[in-house]
C-alpha cells in the first residue's frame, strides 16, 4: 500500500500543477495587468462578450442532447407498458416544446448580458478572469444521492449534460480481518498459525453492473484486488523447504517472531442482490444503494505474485531479522469462493481459499479469512 500511495500522490500533485500552470499561461497570454486601465476594461469586455456569443452558439445544442435523453426516457417507459404509444407522442410533443422555449429564454438572457456589457463603460475592476466557471476543482466521491463514485480534476461545469442512465458504476474496495488455514481433521484452535496475530488485508478496484432496464435487485460485480495473507506461526515453529515439500519444524533457538506471507493478485466476480432506491431527476436517473441492505456471492481466481517468511530472534546477545524471500513452493494458481453481507458500504466478509496454500505439504491446508470489507460506493 506504500508503493500504491508513493505512486499515487505524485502523479495526483504532477496533475495539478500542470493543470495550474495551463491556466496561468491562459490568463498572462491577455497580459491584463500591463495595460492601461481604460484599454484593460475594454478588452476585457470584448473578452466575456466573445464567451457569451460562443454560450449562444452551444445552448441549442445543449438543449438537443437534453431532448434525446427525454425521447429516451419516454421510450423506456413506452417499452416496459407504462404508457401507450399516443401518450409517447404527446410527451415527445411536450418535451420538443419544453426545450425549445428553453432555448428562446436562455438565448434572451444572454442577449441581456451582452447588452450590460456593451452599456458598462468600465468592468475590470468588477470582475476579473478566473470566475467562478473557470475555477480549476478537484472532487473525490460522487453525489450524496447515488452510488456513483470518481475522482475529478478540471474545470468546474455545472452545464454539462449528465449521462442519462448510469448502468455500471466503480468503486475502491478495502478489506481488513482475520486469516487462518483450515486443516483436514483439526480444528482452528489446532492451527499451527496464531488465531489472533494472523490476518489479511485487500485492497482493489471494482465494477458493479446493473443486469436488467428497469430493476436494479440484481447486480453483477466485478474487478482486481491485491490480497496479502499473513499467517503468525506459533510454538516455536518455522516453514523449511525439504527437497521441494513443505514442512514445519522447531527452530533451534526462541523466536522472537515467525511470519509467513503471501501476495496475491486476483478476479473477484459477484452477484450482489439487494434493495435500492430510485431517484427520478428531470435529465437523469440513478439507483442508490446507500443504507440497504446488500448481499454478494461468488468467487476469485488469480495468481500467487509473491511469498517471504520472517524470523525474529536473539543469537549471542545480538537481535536478527532473517528474510526469505521465495523458494515455499505455493500454488501458483489461486481460486476460491467468497461473499460478504453489506449495510451501505461497509460489509462482513469471508473468503475461502479452493487451491492448497501449497503445492507439496506434509497436510493440506486451505486460507480461510473474516473481516470487514469497505466499498466506498
Amino acid at each position: 500500500m506504500n508503493t500504491i500511495t508513493r505512486i499515487f500522490i505524485p502523479l495526483l500533485i504532477l496533475g495539478i500543477c500542470i493543470i495550474s500552470y495551463g491556466q496561468t499561461k491562459e490568463i498572462d497570454s491577455v497580459n491584463i495587468d500591463s495595460m492601461e486601465p481604460e484599454l484593460a476594461s475594454q478588452t476585457y469586455k470584448n473578452e466575456q462578450i466573445e464567451k457569451l456569443k460562443k454560450q449562444k452558439e452551444n445552448v441549442e445544442k445543449q438543449e438537443r442532447e437534453y431532448l434525446k435523453e427525454d425521447i429516451e426516457k419516454i421510450n423506456q417507459q413506452l417499452d416496459s407498458g407504462e404508457i401507450t404509444a399516443e401518450q409517447a407522442e404527446n410527451l415527445k410533443k411536450e418535451a420538443a416544446a419544453k426545450r425549445a422555449a428553453n432555448i428562446a429564454d436562455k438565448l434572451a438572457i444572454i442577449d441581456k448580458q451582452i447588452a450590460i456589457y456593451q452599456r458598462t463603460e468600465k468592468v475590470y475592476q468588477a470582475s476579473m478572469p478566473g470566475s467562478e466557471d473557470d475555477q480549476t476543482i478537484i472532487r473525490i466521491g460522487g453525489d450524496d444521492n447515488t452510488s456513483e463514485s470518481f475522482i475529478y480534476i478540471g474545470k468546474k461545469h455545472d452545464d454539462k449534460p449528465r449521462k442519462y442512465d448510469r448502468r455500471t458504476t466503480e468503486d475502491i474496495v478495502f478489506a481488513i480481518g482475520f486469516n487462518n488455514a483450515l486443516i483436514d481433521g483439526q480444528s482452528l484452535n489446532d492451527s499451527p498459525y496464531k488465531l489472533g496475530g494472523s490476518g489479511f488485508v485487500e485492497l482493489g478496484y471494482a465494477w458493479k453492473t446493473r443486469l436488467f432496464v428497469n430493476t436494479n435487485f440484481w447486480r453483477v460485480k466485478y474487478g482486481f484486488s491485491f490480497q496479502w495473507n499473513k499467517f503468525d506461526l506459533k510454538d516455536n515453529m518455522f516453514l523449511v523447504n525439504n527437497n521441494d515439500q513443505i514442512e514445519l519444524q522447531e527452530f533451534s533457538i526462541d523466536l522472537d517472531k515467525a511470519k509467513f506471507r503471501t501476495t496475491n493478485l486476483v478476479f473477484p466476480l459477484h452477484l450482489e442482490l439487494g434493495p435500492s432506491k430510485k431517484i427520478e431527476r428531470d435529465n437523469y436517473f440513478r439507483y442508490s444503494t446507500r443504507n440497504q441492505l446488500k448481499i454478494g456471492l461468488g468467487g476469485y481466481a488469480g495468481l500467487n505474485i509473491g511469498s517471504r517468511q520472517k524470523l525474529k530472534y536473539k543469537e549471542g546477545g545480538e537481535r536478527v531479522k532473517d528474510k526469505q524471500k521465495g523458494g515455499f513452493e505455493v500454488s501458483e494458481f489461486v481460486y476460491g469462493l467468497s461473499g460478504y453481507l453489506a449495510w451501505g458500504g461497509t460489509a462482513l466478509y469471508v473468503k475461502y481459499d479452493l487451491n492448497p496454500l501449497f503445492k507439496d505439504q506434509t497436510f493440506d491446508q486451505n486460507t480461510i479469512s473474516l473481516g470487514l470489507r469497505f466499498d466506498m460506493d
